[in-house]
């Protein structure tokens, strides 16, 4: 590329997505939230055109004037035909072309306005960044989406192929210290002392190996990123233990947790009713108090067939009221007749305003995936959780969410079960330990709130990422 840096006058940000699941949201809001502080300073989204139509047909961005976003090419050949239950392949496509089709995006829009780019922000993953902003000589920020604790894991992730590699090696059975190897604790890495082997995704536990090339990005990318002018994180410090903190500080040039990027806080109250199309607040309405089980499990994760069976049949003999969060496709797999039979005891519909639902005094356990984000929606929402993990990050999130924080349980086995499922729902809507989980959520969500305000580290570390993107 022939951009080179600019003058600190005429700051001029690329803003690089990574788009597939959840990622794109928070970095278009974190986007529009800069743009808004820095008015002086142009910012470029770039992003493919199948995210971009996600995107800005979902949401109610209304773009600030110095933000304008761009297409750019997903990598799939013309007429190319997807491999049937090959779920990365459309993703590996993508980071096979990504460097060529931001590059030749970026230089069109440089041409466009007439002045080179100043700074990268991009998602983290995108680890081809690094040396494309060392070639254009400007700041490379890249921005961490999922928990912070999956980042300590990707940073150690020599140190994690050891450890398991020595538990799985020991000659005993593949048993440690009367531990399975997936049981043992990473107790060498600084702050994840809670979490275990098994909390760990595909990604990390493959490393550098040849078995898949987002496992091969990935690695890649826990390897540069200690270059970036600065690590921004979708989190907030305050609810972070001090260790991991400290250490992922000590690991980077500089660290900003600049709060929730897909979270009003303190929220706002709910719109009326009848302004939800989809038809879930009303039938709420019609609810009693902190009855209802929400189901969702977000854009991109799936939970293979015969679960989603033994989870209708759960919901169907416990009499529970249900919301089910359903795309229409995935309707062929419930069981025969059941929609029928349960059309006085639920409401299915393909998509749910999520937070709206959440924050619904009718609803009382959240059926989820743990996905980051909706993990806080959550808790703001003061809705404990039944856990069950599919990929990414999902398992560490659900280990904090029954193990360190208190606020949920997750599936019998790790999968839905009907006997399983019947138990999780009794324990959060009708135990003792449901209500301590309610309790729980409800300090956690005080701390949330007071964190993300003008008095929290969040709101001075944006203020720190304004001056260093626009400099």
């Amino acid at each position: 590329m022939s951009m080179t840096q600019s003058s600190p006058d005429h700051a001029h940000v690329a803003v690089l997505a990574f788009p597939f699941g959840c990622h794109p949201w928070p970095l278009l809001n974190l986007t529009c939230k800069l743009a808004r502080a820095t008015p002086h300073v142009r910012f470029l989204f770039f992003n493919t055109s199948k995210s971009n139509q996600r995107l800005f047909s979902t949401s109610q961005v209304n773009l600030p004037d110095n933000l304008k976003a761009y297409d750019v090419a997903d990598g799939v050949p013309n007429g190319h035909v997807f491999t049937p239950d090959n779920p990365i392949e459309e993703l590996e496509l993508f980071i096979k072309a990504a460097p060529g089709s931001f590059g030749k995006a970026m230089d069109m829009a440089v041409a466009e306005f007439g002045r080179n780019i100043s700074c990268l922000l991009t998602d983290a993953f995108l680890a081809f960044a690094c040396e494309m902003a060392q070639n254009m000589l400007v700041k490379w920020v890249p921005f961490w989406v999922p928990t912070p604790y999956s980042l300590s894991a990707h940073i150690y992730t020599d140190i994690i192929h050891k450890t398991y590699a020595n538990a799985c090696g020991n000659g005993n059975g593949g048993v440690v210290g009367g531990l399975k190897p997936i049981d043992k604790t990473l107790d060498v890495i600084p702050g994840l002392s809670t979490m275990r082997i098994c909390d760990l995704y595909d990604e990390i536990l493959q490393g550098d190996s040849n078995s898949s090339l987002f496992s091969q990005t990935l690695y890649r990318m826990s390897k540069v990123l200690p270059q970036a002018s600065a690590i921004v994180m979708n989190s907030l410090q305050e609810i972070n233990s001090t260790i991991i903190t400290n250490d992922l500080k000590s690991k980077f040039q500089d660290v900003f947790y600049v709060g929730f990027l897909t979270l009003t806080l303190p929220p706002p109250p709910l719109p009326p009713s009848h302004s939800d199309t989809t038809g879930c607040l009303p039938w709420l309405d019609k609810q009693k108090p902190t009855s209802v089980a929400y189901i969702s499990f977000g854009t991109l994760a799936a939970v293979p067939p015969n679960e989603f069976v033994a989870l209708a049949e759960a919901l169907e003999a416990s009499d529970v009221p249900f919301l089910w969060s359903l795309r229409d496709n995935f309707k062929q797999i419930l069981p025969n007749g059941f929609v029928q039979r349960t059309s006085l005891q639920g409401k299915i519909v393909p998509w749910a305003p999520q937070s709206h639902v959440l924050a619904h005094s009718a609803v009382g356990v959240y059926v989820t995936h743990c996905g980051y984000n909706s993990v806080f929606e959550s808790i703001v929402g003061e809705v404990p959780m039944i856990c069950r993990p599919i990929l990414g990050d999902n398992m560490m999130n659900a280990r904090m969410v029954e193990a360190v924080w208190g606020i949920g349980v997750r599936v019998e086995g790790g999968v839905f079960t009907k006997n399983g499922m019947l138990k999780s729902l009794e324990l959060v809507l009708g135990h003792e330990q449901g209500r301590r989980m309610r309790e729980n959520i409800k300090e956690l969500k005080e701390l949330v709130v007071k964190a993300a305000g003008a008095d929290g580290i969040a709101s001075k570390d944006f203020k720190t990422l304004v001056e260093v993107i626009s400099k």
